[in-house]
């Protein structure tokens, strides 16, 4: 065992550290020579030294504990300018490759841009810091016009809206879907490193649905095993005409079935009862039924079937189930919930676009 008694203040905490500091100076400053310090208290004559220099530029301040590390802000390698500039375009508007950020490409750009240095770890505490998260994105389809889902949004619905309660109407929202037993969606807890699986029917059929919806989350609904056609189109329209004692305002998308000849015949014989809107193409997401179709396959996904009656039977419930309280449904509790349930005064576009 060695004679050695100095203290070696890397083994004292942060509060021990500030408390020798503490005693040192002031038994200096009662006169004690440095020399004497260094025997009594077991330090370095450099610790003295630093320690004093600390007490003369800041007082007993100078000798506390302080966080180790930069201060926030304090030495950054970007300015926050050009940390703004990390998140203003897609990677391949950058000649980076592909439409994901992920850590490498941002600390490819910063290189490039800036000539500075990131490693990956570094550069995802940089992301997090600026509030920034890895996500999964919403798609939105190339085809899209911004402009013509801009018109809808600020537009066309508004008179939508003043001309329903005119006619003292309902507007709905309608949309079909297709499900198949062997859709897989949602996530499970399970051991690292060791992908979950989940068994499923290697049978394969599939079932049809459509629904509407209201602005206050009255939904109706209708199953059918055949394909999705005209037939099956106004049948459903004449459901919704028969649920009603007022008329209806029908939205929804361009699919051709809602345009064909036989249903702009249909329509201008029920005129008075119901009337069809359509959507700006490729804006699904302005459509909040389309969040009751993705609901219902994430509970079916969550289930085992193995038939088309089962499977029919589950989707019955679900739509039961969601019309009876619709609360419960995917377009009350989903990102763009104040297309569905608010009015229009309330709604922002970034939401909607």
């Amino acid at each position: 065992m060695g004679d050695d008694l100095r203290v070696d203040m890397r083994r004292l905490s942060p509060g021990q550290q500030e408390a020798l500091r503490m005693r040192v100076v002031a038994a200096l400053r009662e006169g004690m020579a440095d020399a004497e310090a260094v025997r009594v208290f077991g330090v370095s004559a450099n610790s003295i030294r630093n320690w004093k220099a600390r007490f003369a530029f800041g007082g007993v301040e100078g000798l506390e504990s302080r966080r180790p590390g930069r201060k926030a802000g304090e030495l950054r390698k970007l300015t926050r300018s050009q940390e703004r500039a990390l998140i203003e375009f897609e990677p391949e508007q950058l000649d980076l490759d592909g439409k994901l950020w992920t850590r490498r490409k941002a600390t490819e750009l910063v290189r490039r841009l800036f000539g500075v240095s990131y490693t990956e770890r570094g550069m995802g505490k940089l992301l997090r810091r600026m509030g920034l998260s890895f996500q999964r994105p919403d798609r939105r389809a190339i085809e899209a016009n911004p402009e013509a889902m801009a018109e809808w949004v600020n537009v066309t619905y508004p008179a939508l809206v003043k001309r329903a309660e005119s006619e003292d109407a309902v507007i709905l929202f309608a949309d079909q879907v297709g499900v198949r037993p062997d859709h897989l969606s949602g996530s499970t807890w399970g051991r690292v490193g060791r992908t979950p699986t989940v068994t499923r029917t290697g049978k394969r059929f599939s079932l049809n649905a459509m629904s509407a919806i209201s602005p206050r989350g009255d939904m109706r609904f209708t199953v059918f095993t055949g394909r999705f056609d005209t037939t099956e189109f106004l049948a459903f329209c004449q459901r919704l005409i028969s649920g009603y004692d007022t008329k209806i305002h029908l939205v929804l998308d361009g699919h051709p079935v809602h345009r064909s000849k036989a249903t702009k015949k249909w329509m201008a014989e029920h005129a008075e009862q119901i009337e069809l809107h359509y959507l700006p193409a490729y804006a699904p997401h302005l459509n909040p039924d389309e969040l009751v179709n993705a609901d219902l396959k994430r509970t079916l996904a969550d289930k085992t079937i193995i038939g088309r009656d089962r499977m029919e039977l589950a989707v019955r419930s679900f739509s039961v189930a969601s019309r009876s309280c619709p609360t419960t449904s995917a377009a009350t509790s989903m990102a763009h919930t104040p297309f569905t349930l608010q009015p229009f005064s309330s709604w922002s576009i970034a939401q909607l676009l």
